[in-house]
């Protein structure tokens, strides 16, 4: 393999690091106040509203039913107004961040599901303000399950960059394609399922042993 194939891969690789990272950040932002909101403002909950829930309901359930493909086909306007061109790395983190938040927001407040709700009556019986409730009751709660949800929209995340690297979103999917499929080099292909591999499990080994370190304290 010469040197010129070795340094694509290693650019090919940064770029993919470098949208899940750039989209993972932003998801995560967003997603788990998102999440926070869909859990507390159910019915019968710190801050029922009942409307707006089913609202952010509904806006969340239908961005996470359009199929990554799509979408990022279909926001191509709006990512070429955000960062000035539909294809390369940066504009295939606008639909990756797009298509993250409402998957964070749901793996959030499931783990906030699974808590017990005597946690909130307990703080509640002692005066707890809403605010309290989410920062000193739910968050530090439901820290492993949030962490855990955040590892597997990583995860998740790196496939979808590869995915984008089919309509010029540049990484590992590109280069695959570019030089592995349309040049019918099967060498091209393993070496970038590999590093996609290792990359997965890179994240999800993280994300254990951040789960394991939140259950001791």
């Amino acid at each position: 393999m010469s040197s010129a194939m070795i340094d694509l891969i290693f650019q090919a690789t940064l770029d993919t690091l470098y949208m899940v990272a750039v989209s993972g950040v932003i998801s995560t932002l967003l997603g788990v106040p998102l999440g926070i909101l869909l859990y507390v403002t159910r019915p019968r909950q710190i801050l029922a509203m009942p409307i707006l829930n089913q609202i952010l309901g509904v806006v969340t359930n239908i961005g996470r039913s359009v199929p990554f493909i799509i979408l990022m086909v279909a926001i191509i306007p709006f990512t070429r107004m955000l960062v000035g061109t539909s294809i390369g790395i940066n504009a295939a983190s606008v639909p990756l961040t797009i298509a993250a938040i409402p998957f964070v927001a749901r793996l959030v407040e499931g783990a906030f599901n699974e808590l017990s709700p005597g946690l909130i009556e307990a703080a509640q019986s002692m005066g707890a303000t809403p605010w309290q409730i989410v920062r000193k009751v739910l968050l530090p709660e439901a820290r492993g399950g949030i962490i855990t949800g955040l590892t597997i929209t990583l995860v998740t995340l790196v496939s979808y960059s590869a995915m984008a690297g089919a309509v010029g979103g540049g990484g590992l999917g590109d280069l695959g394609i570019r030089y592995g499929y349309n040049r019918f080099n099967p060498t091209i292909m393993i070496i970038t399922v590999v590093i996609l591999v290792v990359m997965v499990q890179g994240f999800q080994s993280l994300g254990d042993y951040l789960v394991r370190k939140s259950d001791r304290k």
